[in-house]
Formats: structure tokens, C-alpha cells, sequence
């Protein structure tokens, strides 16, 4: 009996080692190629997402859906005098039925694409950083998110100027102004259409400088970005504060507001991460289990 047991567990642990497993978890085959590689890749936090956004079907459909929304809707938003998606506070006591029309657009993730410069971070297993991003701005090879540059030329083609309101720093304007163009973006000439950063004084990160610019002579008939700060400020605070922001303008949504998929980065994830020692730990703790 004992020499049939041995038999027995010798036959398991070759079966084990066959299939790779441990316990019943798989695990790689170790002699086939070098580990460290893949492990550094697969540890990088935004793999999944680049992945997504480059190759999925499912996010060239979301980007259409939102588009072809704010075209169905935009005929509408000419037509009523008293439309505007400027936000409350911004736009004061202005009347605006008297201004020209206008939409509010952020550039990076919500009509041009830099998910290859993601990507390249993936593959050195680096984070963002100023040195490599002014590397791939001033490339100039952005390409077109689904379904903005039909929409943006429709609008154009109705009378509606396109501004192009970007935390890209004002270094990168004329890159970005390039890269817009080459897209075949509509660009209002002379006018400058494209807002960036710092360019001129009090232009910081909250963009409401720069959109109450552009709502003294314009109504705003859309806003869209991927980013709350696209459309309130404030969007750097806390989870909690983040969804108070939104509630004034939940009705906006889908209307006169318009949100693009970013999975990639954003406030979203400094709203949890900001001032944690152990940012993986602060993503963990946020986490809802209980069902």
C-alpha cells in the first residue's frame, strides 16, 4: 500500500508541474522565456486602460455615441437663444442671446489621442513626466479620437467657432495648433482658438479663466472634455467634494455637457491618491466589496 501512495503522489506532482500549477493557481512556465520583462509590464498601473483604448471596440463606440449625441442635439442648441453650457457662476448675470455660438472642447483624450505616449510609458515602465510628454507634443502625431473631427467640422460648418481650451503648457501652443491643424480640426483664423496654459496671466490649471474668456463674446452651446476640470473647477478636490461639484448640472449631461472615456488618467485618480504614501493602497481602501 505505502509503495502505491508513492507512486500515486509522484504521478500528482508531475501532472502539477505538467499544466504549471500550484494549489490550483496557474502559474507562468518558467523556461521558456525571461520573467522580469513581463512582470514589469503587467505590474504597470495603466496597462489594461491603454489597451483598452487603443484596441477596443467598445471604446471607438463610446467616443461615437458621445459625438453623434451632441450632433443630434446641436441643431436644437442654435435654434434657442437662451442656450448656454457655461457654467452658472461663470457666466454671471450675462445675457446671451445676442452672442455668437460657440463650443468648448479640451484637447488631449477628448479629440486628439496620445495613447501611444502611454503606451511608450508602459514599455520603459516609466510614469508621466515633463522631459518625454514635451517629447511627443512637439512630435506633433496625435491622432483623431472617433467620431470629434466630423462632429467639430459639422459645427464649424454651422457657424459655431471651436475652442480648443488645454492644460497643455504654453510652450506646446504652436506644436498643438500644428497637430490640430495637420488633423484637419477647424481652426478659426485669425482668431486664436486655441487656449493653453499660462499663456497669458491668471490662465492657470482651473480652465474658468479661460472659458469666461471665451463666454464674453460667445454662447457656449457645448463643453466637452474628459475631465470634470473640463467643465467646473474644482476638480482636484476629494471623491466626495468632486460629486457635490456635479450635482448642480446633473441635467447638462448628455445636453449641453459632454464626457469622453479616459481610464488612463485624470482627476479621478488624484481626487484618491493626492498626499498618499502608498497610492495602490489609497486606490485599495476606496474599493467596494460588500455586495
Amino acid at each position: 500500500m505505502k509503495t502505491i501512495r508513492s507512486v500515486a503522489l509522484a504521478l500528482s506532482l508531475v501532472a502539477l508541474a505538467a499544466c504549471g500549477t500550484t494549489g490550483g493557481v496557474r502559474t507562468p512556465v518558467r523556461d521558456q522565456a525571461p520573467m522580469q520583462p513581463v512582470v514589469a509590464q503587467n505590474a504597470h498601473d495603466n496597462l489594461n486602460a491603454v489597451i483598452w483604448m487603443q484596441t477596443a471596440a467598445e471604446y471607438e463606440a463610446a467616443t461615437r455615441s458621445v459625438f453623434g449625441s451632441a450632433a443630434d442635439i446641436l441643431d436644437s442648441a442654435l435654434a434657442d437663444p437662451g442656450w448656454d453650457a457655461l457654467p452658472r457662476e461663470e457666466r454671471g448675470g450675462q445675457r446671451v442671446d445676442a452672442l455668437l455660438p460657440a463650443i468648448i472642447v479640451d484637447a488631449d483624450e477628448t479629440v486628439i489621442d496620445n495613447s501611444p505616449y502611454q503606451a511608450l510609458l508602459i514599455e520603459r515602465n516609466e510614469t508621466f513626466n515633463a522631459a518625454t510628454w514635451r517629447e511627443w507634443t512637439e512630435a506633433r502625431k496625435a491622432t483623431a479620437i472617433p467620431g470629434a473631427l466630423e462632429f467639430l467640422r459639422g459645427a464649424a460648418q454651422r457657424g459655431v467657432t471651436v475652442f480648443y481650451v488645454t492644460n497643455r503648457a504654453a510652450e506646446a501652443k504652436r506644436a498643438t495648433y500644428d497637430n490640430l491643424k495637420a488633423l484637419g480640426f477647424p481652426l478659426s483664423e485669425p482668431e486664436d482658438t486655441v487656449l493653453t496654459i499660462d499663456e497669458t496671466q491668471g490662465w492657470e490649471s482651473a480652465k474658468g479663466t479661460r472659458r469666461q474668456f471665451v463666454g464674453e463674446r460667445y454662447r457656449v452651446l457645448m463643453m466637452m472634455g474628459d475631465n470634470l476640470g473640463d467643465f467646473v473647477d474644482g476638480h482636484a478636490a476629494p471623491v466626495t467634494v468632486r460629486a457635490a461639484l456635479m450635482e448642480p448640472y446633473r441635467a447638462w449631461w448628455g445636453t449641453r455637457w459632454f464626457m469622453l472615456p479616459n481610464p488612463s488618467y485624470g482627476g479621478w485618480e488624484g481626487a484618491i491618491t493626492k498626499d498618499a504614501a502608498d497610492p495602490n493602497r489609497a486606490k485599495r481602501a476606496v474599493l467596494r466589496t460588500r455586495y
